[in-house]
């Protein structure tokens, strides 16, 4: 079904807002992909807070031809949707979570991260990072293991004395 140019035109500041107020946002490939997981997708990445847009993509490179981010647009190919949040981490993570699960129908195809465009591997290593709660407990038992040690051969240390 055609789209009127009011329409298009609507969906074009949609998406230069989307682009001006997000932290970070990931090009989606989502062919193939059945509605009853599209529905579940998109329920998890609000309950995230991660948006979720689909449009056309001769709207969407025209959306970013006035953007002010370096390196060049990946390639959009297939059926495309933009994933965005205010978390630079979370739209990625979320959508390669989804990824893992579906096996099937959705492809991350790049981005873009701290004001530059970024190419899928690039994408797909900032999406496997852990969240910050998930780097804070690591951090924690890592500044936490070289004490433990130290009590426990001090407690082993005491019982031979006393022993």
């Amino acid at each position: 079904m055609a789209v009127s140019k009011a329409k298009k035109k609507e969906i074009l500041e949609n998406l230069k807002n989307i682009t001006s107020k997000s932290n970070s946002l990931v090009f989606v490939n989502f062919h193939g992909l059945g509605v009853s997981n599209t529905t579940s997708m998109r329920k998890g990445l609000r309950d995230n807070k991660v948006g979720y847009v689909v449009a056309k993509k001769t709207l969407i490179k025209k959306t970013f031809e006035d953007a002010k981010f370096s390196g060049e647009l990946p390639e959009l190919t297939g059926e495309i949707a933009i994933a965005y949040g205010d978390d630079q981490i979370a739209p990625a993570r979320e959508i390669y979570n989804f990824q893992k699960k579906s096996k099937d129908g959705l492809t991350i195809l790049g981005g873009v991260f701290d004001g530059k465009f970024i190419g899928k591997e690039a994408m797909m290593g900032i999406a496997t990072i852990p969240p910050l709660q998930t780097l804070y407990g690591q951090f924690v038992n890592l500044i936490n293991s070289p004490i433990q040690g130290l009590v426990i051969a001090l407690d082993s240390i005491a019982g031979q004395k006393q022993g």
